[in-house]
């Protein structure tokens, strides 16, 4: 039978300490009141009061209208250059350095906002969307990075660690992802990421609206807070199976930029986690947070390497929304590549994305600390169509 919730949440949510608030609002940039989110009643429910629990992802706007592909994020020289495994993400830098240096232009229809390392896209429905390029992260610590053009347009960007592994990113001439591979000292290769596949699509392939899942499990047990869960069962929900039916495998923009697909899927809020206000550096003693998270990622990744797991950052509602979705994007970056550098999750199986104020844990437009997390979710039976995971191919097999 499918689990049913309490009819109300609590009415005053947790008080914030002065150390913990967000950002202010920035000059200029007025405070956007939250939307009450809409949580749908489960379909086939016995009781009307069991809905989608707090800081699901839900749409709360209408579809894109525009069916251009996201544009891609601008490369720079130093995308080619290792970083120094020394160097912590976000160290040294805020928001308040990258609000001179953004620039808005108008394309298709479409706001478009750049600054350094991302890109920002409004759509006239009133979605935002923000990219990034990945292969940042796996810089870190590497030995070298190289690209090579191929036919057709593909482009291959090869980072190659210290003990002679290459993580393979493939993208085509719009510069989207096509393929992400790591191929071992010896020649083996394992496909991590297979984002080739080109079936039925939703709106310019990245955006498919689906009716919300039918929950058949408590509710705290979809979404978990990592505070105070044992190990255990952080690894039970990191491999967790789908919610609901996976009618088909979604692209890896599908997932990041449909709520309705990622619904599919139980999450970890990591939201043990703070910030400074403004900035998305990791200090050393908030790292320590991630220790079960990392432990739990990586005894699934040694059970099957081609697991992949979205880590995705959040905020309140205070300041402005451009501000909010880079500032998320970037936390959830460095949370990604601090269970890299600090805790050995392999890089490749893991990918990033911020969604700002859009998924609201509380509902208020004030600074609220349940709000500024983290979360991580197995995004593996997502990308496979919900197949049965695949054993490693054999050694010398390669991928075509």
């Amino acid at each position: 039978m499918p689990a049913t919730a309490p009819a109300t949440q609590p009415a005053t949510p947790p008080s914030v300490s002065p150390s913990d608030s967000s950002r202010p609002a920035v000059p200029g940039d007025a405070m956007r009141p939250a939307t009450p989110e809409t949580r749908p009643t489960v379909p086939g429910a016995t009781d009307p009061r069991a809905t989608l629990p707090p800081g699901t992802p839900i749409a709360r706007t209408p579809p894109p209208t525009v069916t251009a592909p996201l544009p891609p994020v601008p490369t720079s020289p130093q995308a080619v250059a290792p970083i120094a495994p020394t160097v912590r993400p976000g160290e040294g830098r805020n928001m308040q350095d990258f609000r001179s240096e953004r620039r808005e232009v108008q394309q298709g229809g479409r706001t478009v906002i750049t600054e350094p390392g991302r890109v920002i896209v409004r759509d006239p429905s009133g979605q935002s969307f923000i990219r990034h390029n990945e292969v940042d992260r796996f810089r870190y610590g590497a030995r070298d990075v190289r690209t090579e053009r191929a036919r057709g347009g593909e482009s291959r960007t090869i980072v190659v660690r210290p003990d002679g592994t290459q993580i393979i990113t493939i993208t085509d001439r719009d510069g989207q992802l096509l393929r992400r591979i790591r191929r071992d000292d010896r020649g083996r290769e394992i496909v991590i990421i297979d984002n080739s596949y080109r079936g039925p699509r939703g709106p310019a392939g990245f955006y498919v609206d689906l009716p919300p899942p039918v929950l058949r499990i408590p509710r705290d047990r979809y979404i978990v807070d990592a505070e105070g869960a044992p190990p255990e069962l952080i690894y039970d929900t990191l491999m967790a199976p789908p919610v609901d039916r996976i009618e088909r495998r979604y692209s890896l923009d599908e997932i990041r930029y449909s709520p309705a697909v990622r619904q599919r899927m139980p999450s970890i809020d990591l939201d043990t986690i703070n910030f400074d206000t403004g900035s998305w550096e990791i200090t050393p003693d908030q790292a320590s947070k991630l220790q079960v998270i990392a432990d739990g990622l990586n005894r699934a990744i040694e059970r099957n390497p081609r697991e992949v797991f979205l880590i995705e950052g959040h905020t309140d509602a205070v300041g402005s929304d451009v501000d909010n979705l880079s500032l998320s994007d970037r936390r959830a970056e460095a949370a990604a590549t601090l269970l890299t550098q600090q805790f050995g999750v392999p890089a490749e199986n893991l990918t990033s994305q911020g969604y700002g104020e859009q998924y609201l844990k509380i509902q208020t437009d004030g600074a609220e600390r349940q709000n500024r997390r983290v979360t991580v979710r197995r995004i593996t039976p997502l990308l496979n169509g919900g197949s049965a995971s695949l054993p490693p191919p054999p050694p010398g097999a390669r991928p075509r």
